[in-house]
């Protein structure tokens, strides 16, 4: 049985990346979507600009597109709203008692927000506990953004091995 999740910004590109990603995925179907006023109440499939290269999953064709509030979502809701947006409606949703997963910078530098790279840091993600100092009973947890996860990942076991004390990096 899948766990039921639910995408904030689900009709932006990387809402859209989440709903391809999620398609076929093991533990996860997506049965909740949200986006701003303008695509609530319409089905993903007319809401949505697909950008994507696959086809739209048919899963999430006829989903529709809910308001971004806790009110009907599962308890796991994977966030891809921008940051500015993101700074209200995630806490919002780990006040009732949700678990986001947040793409957004909003709570990235936050002390009691995991910033997660599980192959690097999954020991991070009992900061998290926390956020119970906040009155939430969920919980937010946050990625890096793109360019730090790729260095990262191949940085973490050259530090492991050798110890670093320097990494100068330039993204363009």
């Amino acid at each position: 049985m899948k766990i039921d999740v639910g995408i904030l910004g689900a009709t932006g590109i990387v809402g859209q990346h989440l709903i391809r990603l999620i398609e076929r995925h093991p533990w996860f179907e997506v049965k909740w979507v949200a986006a701003s006023a303008r695509s609530v109440g319409k089905s993903y499939v007319d809401a949505t600009s697909w950008r994507m290269t696959t086809p739209m999953p048919d899963a999430a064709r006829n989903l529709r597109v809910n308001d971004c509030v806790p009110a009907n979502a599962p308890k796991l809701v994977f966030s891809a709203l921008d940051a500015g947006p993101a700074k209200e409606i995630e806490p919002a949703f780990a006040a009732l008692g949700h678990v986001v997963v947040s793409n957004a910078s909003a709570f990235r530098m936050t002390e009691d927000v995991p910033l997660l790279l599980p192959e690097v840091n999954a020991d991070h993600a009992q900061l998290a506990e926390k956020q119970a100092a906040r009155g939430w009973k969920g919980r937010i947890y946050t990625n890096g953004n793109c360019s730090a996860i790729t260095l990262l990942l191949a940085l973490a076991p050259i530090e492991r091995a050798f110890g670093l004390k320097n990494v100068l990096v330039t993204t363009m």
